[in-house]
């Protein structure tokens, strides 16, 4: 019997730790500036740190992370390249750049979300260990999903029907995967830091940047 795998959802993972500590040093500023931001700072003074998830301002024209964004641009050139388009007839532009950081008292997370119209989105984890948050991936498929059967409970390692996959990263995990996957972030308990860069980018036709 031929085993035939199509409509799969690719992830692209890789350890990247070069990139850390200069991006650790980039981003400190904007995560200042982001507890200062005066609603982060009332709701502080209000009811505490717990909860909060710091994002700061676009990171797209710092060129203390030109170097990142030329890599991760074409890793998602790439990443789409593999998925069988025909990448002669796009560029890829972002449309997101930012950084984030859990609270230090807890509680910080997001729940279930895609990024509509975002061909591809990634993550870049600049502060994080086995005691921190960790991203979570959904079955994006609606029909698998409402003909969801139970799993073998002594199942090792990572089965075709599974409905939810997450990663475990540390300091340098890049993570790249299309934007119309379903991913949350598990609580965390603020035990130690979480930050992480996140992304969003669209391929555009030639011709509309052309003209632009």
């Amino acid at each position: 019997m031929y085993i035939n795998n199509y409509f799969n959802t690719t992830i692209w993972n890789e350890e990247k730790p070069e990139f850390v500590k200069s991006l650790n040093k980039a981003s400190n500023k904007y995560i200042k500036a982001a507890r200062n931001f005066p609603e982060a700072k009332a709701h502080i003074k209000k009811n505490g740190d717990f909860g909060r998830s710091y994002h700061s301002t676009p990171l797209t024209l710092d060129n203390d992370f030109l170097d990142f964004r030329n890599y991760i641009g074409q890793k998602s050139w790439e990443y789409l390249d593999h998925q069988g388009y025909d990448m002669s007839q796009y560029q890829t532009v972002f449309t997101e750049l930012w950084v984030q950081e859990f609270a230090k008292k807890g509680g910080g997370h997001h729940s279930a979300h895609v990024h509509w119209n975002q061909h591809v989105s990634g993550f870049y984890f600049l502060k994080c260990s086995d005691k921190t948050s960790y991203p979570v991936f959904h079955e994006p498929r609606s029909g698998a999903r409402a003909t969801k059967l139970k799993m073998k409970p002594d199942r090792k390692g990572v089965w075709p029907g599974e409905e939810l996959i997450n990663f475990k990263p540390k300091p340098g995990t890049l993570i790249i995967f299309p934007g119309f996957l379903q991913h949350e972030y598990a609580v965390d308990y603020g035990i130690e830091p979480f930050r992480f860069i996140h992304w969003n980018i669209q391929a555009v036709p030639k011709e509309l940047v052309k003209d632009a």
